[in-house]
């Protein structure tokens, strides 16, 4: 079994499981990013977005009030049952789910105006394979949005936020710092027009619940936070009862 396909069996088993919770979580379902990707579909009733790594579906069900269609696209076939019973639900009629990975597409060249992701960049097994995929599917003058996790970029800080993201859910491949997104997204063709960083504050217990972490592993998250030199605990703003805060990136890329 090749490393791609043994990557793709862990995402599978993490995120299956917790499919559900993803829906109901407040820190998936809430932010000021959306306002920001509703804001490109202004008058693009006719368009079609890709939501890329879509979760339990915010993006999709964020922006699909403004398009024509949208396609919600995931390794985890769970989670993309929740997203088609949540469309139901919500009387949401033009979300369709796709099962496959960011760096194979199932798409022709071209296919969409917009492509979407969010909180899905630091699972992908190769960056870079996964943004030239972003190129080809979208239409010359296409818009491309990625939010992600931030890595600070400080050898220090970025060695701690790798080493608890991956305790806590061993499907983390990686957070980038801006300057790797830049590059990687300028090498895959895309232009870069916009970036803008974030705080996001994570509350310990829920974020761990929602992967499931086993014992143990939440165990050397608290030692470690609590192990780390004050720089890291000042950085990070680590409060007593583990939760955290860190830095996302939104960037916006044209085709």
């Amino acid at each position: 079994m090749t490393s791609t396909a043994q990557h793709t069996q862990v995402v599978q088993r993490q995120f299956g499981e917790q499919a559900a919770a993803y829906l109901s979580s407040a820190v998936h379902a809430q932010g000021t990013e959306f306002a920001l990707l509703q804001a490109e579909l202004t008058g693009q009733g006719e368009a079609r977005v890709l939501d890329l790594g879509c979760g339990a579906g915010h993006v999709s069900f964020h922006v699909a009030p403004l398009v024509k269609e949208v396609v919600a696209y995931d390794l985890s076939q769970q989670m993309l049952d929740v997203v088609a019973a949540a469309a139901i639900d919500r009387n949401i009629g033009n979300v369709s789910t796709v099962n496959g990975a960011a760096e194979r597409m199932p798409f022709a060249d071209g296919e969409f105006d917009f492509v979407f992701s969010r909180y899905s960049a630091h699972h992908w097994s190769d960056l870079g394979v996964a943004l030239r995929e972003v190129r080809r599917v979208l239409k010359p003058g296409g818009v491309a949005a990625f939010v992600d996790v931030l890595s600070p970029g400080s050898p220090l800080f970025d060695t701690y936020l790798q080493s608890v993201e991956v305790l806590r859910d061993t499907s983390h491949v990686r957070n980038y710092s801006a300057a790797q997104w830049l590059r990687q997204v300028s090498e895959a063709g895309l232009n870069v027009r916009s970036t803008k960083r974030q705080r996001l504050h994570l509350e310990y217990t829920s974020w761990v619940e929602r992967m499931r972490t086993p014992q143990v592993m939440r165990a050397a998250i608290r030692q470690l936070q609590q192990s780390m030199g004050n720089e890291v605990r000042d950085y990070f703003e680590i409060d007593a009862d583990g939760s955290f805060s860190t830095d996302v990136i939104v960037l916006m890329a044209e085709r």
